[in-house]
């Protein structure tokens, strides 16, 4: 039988404030609207390094900074194939397939590399770059990455993924 570990953070100052609107599959979308969102992080491993699965001292930071960039920002899905996204000097202009056109400053939008804007893909989003930041800064991988995002309370999604 083999032992697994693991390391459960979710402190009060991971979240971030972001607008965002879903696409739908046929094109339609939802209103423009924001959240205030939560984020849960568990990492696990089988064994133990220094008694510890990893330092609580250094996931806290990395999952702050991930939050932090996508605080006060309108979260656009740039490999959502309903988008079409031009930049016109320090804007983004962005039509949907429904006809609606947005003209935003650069400064207030993250265009994140994923399909579409929900819990589930910022999830996935924030579970890549949390495993990415651990391997560089720390030369560690956990053999699974659970990450919540809250939109509301009592209203999330979670993704888990596992080493390569």
């Amino acid at each position: 039988m083999e032992n697994n570990y693991s390391i459960k953070v979710y402190k009060q100052y991971f979240n971030f404030a972001s607008s965002h609107f879903m696409l739908f599959e046929n094109g339609t979308r939802e209103p423009l609207h924001g959240h205030n969102y939560r984020v849960m992080v568990k990492g696990d491993c089988p064994q133990l390094v220094g008694d510890m699965v990893f330092d609580f001292l250094d996931i806290k930071p990395i999952v702050r900074e991930i939050c932090d960039s996508l605080d006060h920002k309108l979260i656009i899905p740039k490999d959502n194939t309903h988008l079409k996204i031009f930049e016109v000097e320090n804007n983004y202009n962005i039509n949907t397939a429904d006809g609606a056109f947005f003209s935003i400053p650069k400064t207030d939008v993250l265009l994140l590399p994923i399909q579409n804007s929900s819990a589930e893909r910022i999830a996935t989003y924030i579970s890549e770059e949390v495993r990415r930041l651990v391997k560089e800064r720390y030369q560690f991988q956990f053999k699974q990455l659970e990450v919540e995002v809250e939109e509301t309370p009592g209203q999330s999604a979670t993704f888990v993924s596992y080493e390569d």
